[in-house]
């Protein structure tokens, strides 16, 4: 598996992604409407949201999943030991490939937790 720089990597895709809501402004606005109303606290807090959300998108095999949804959590308060227990999860539900993944979260959360986030990023 490739090394991934996540934060390098979110800041890539937001640049793509603010290219596509310039070309595609309903689309993009109406996607991130449903983000933000299914991510909102409601009967699942946010941070449980964003701990499905980052289960989904390691068991999918996303890197930028991974990317968004580590950032998110840490905002969220989110801890390592949370992870840890989510990361377990995906590897009983998805084997050896999610077993991968899980190690790439990990990485990835210990270097966002060591640095800051591109500026990019943090507001996409």
């Amino acid at each position: 598996m490739p090394i991934v720089d996540h934060n390098d990597l979110i800041c890539d895709i937001s640049a793509q992604l603010n290219q596509l809501r310039k070309a595609q402004p309903e689309a993009m606005r109406g996607f991130s409407q449903l983000a933000q109303a299914s991510m909102a606290d409601g009967a699942i807090s946010a941070k449980h949201k964003e701990l499905i959300a980052l289960a989904i998108g390691i068991t999918q095999r996303c890197s930028g999943c991974i990317g968004y949804h580590v950032r998110a959590l840490i905002k969220l308060g989110g801890t390592r030991q949370e992870l840890e227990e989510l990361l377990t999860i995906c590897t009983y539900m998805g084997g050896g490939p999610a077993l991968m993944y899980a190690a790439e979260a990990l990485k990835c959360w210990d270097a966002m937790t060591a640095e800051q986030v591109c500026a990019t990023a943090a507001t996409a």
